[in-house]
């Protein structure tokens, strides 16, 4: 069977995107006890909830968002094994902080050590097929996350944010975690609706190696 070839990343068909699979509906002035039970509630159903000051967006994912994140998780464990880097997974734990008011679920997550304080990940992995209700990029600033790593079906790039000392994401052209990384030839093997997830990790950590 042919590896996949090595190929610069292509936006991403709107034609054939599930966006439209994509739900999401925002509640406002909710306390915090409600968003929690919400949260109980919920558990399970494949829902992400995001809470920001009162405002909570309920999200119901559509195939391509998961195919995405799941697909930049075996890439960045692939990269971590090739390297021999010590990498804890954290995939879609929900975060939160009653004296922030925040709360969410990464669509993957990593830190770089067992544990950190305060109890967050250091890299948090975002998919964004259809636009937000709800500031999930403020809420990672106020839970102290160092970097957010985006990636949108329209440029088909993987683009890392970095907290700075202002409170605020940067954009930036690597990550200050995994400097040597390449994000650009991490971005060219996300490819959802296409290679088998196992012939994407295989050609990425051929690629890597010949690096």
């Amino acid at each position: 069977m042919a590896t996949p070839a090595f190929r610069a990343p292509t936006p991403f068909d709107p034609a054939h995107s599930a966006a439209r699979e994509e739900q999401r509906i925002v509640l406002h002035d909710i306390p915090w006890w409600q968003y929690l039970a919400l949260r109980e509630a919920t558990e399970g159903r494949g829902l992400k909830l995001t809470y920001l000051e009162g405002d909570l967006e309920i999200m119901s994912p559509s195939d391509l968002h998961e195919e995405a994140k799941k697909i930049i998780a075996r890439l960045i464990e692939a990269y971590a094994d090739e390297r021999e880097l010590d990498l804890w997974g954290f995939g879609s734990t929900t975060y939160r902080e009653e004296t922030k008011a925040r709360g969410l679920e990464p669509d993957e997550c990593y830190r770089l050590s067992p544990s950190t304080s305060p109890a967050v990940p250091d890299i948090a992995i975002e998919v964004i097929v259809t636009h937000g209700l709800v500031d999930k990029m403020s809420v990672y600033a106020g839970l102290g996350v160092k970097e957010v790593w985006t990636w949108r079906p329209s440029t088909g790039l993987v683009e890392v944010h970095a907290l700075n000392a202002r409170g605020a994401y940067e954009t930036r052209p690597s990550s200050a975690l995994l400097p040597d990384l390449d994000l650009a030839v991490l971005s060219q093997f996300v490819r959802p609706r296409g290679d088998s997830h196992t012939r994407l990790a295989k050609a990425y950590r051929a690629a890597i190696k010949t690096a």
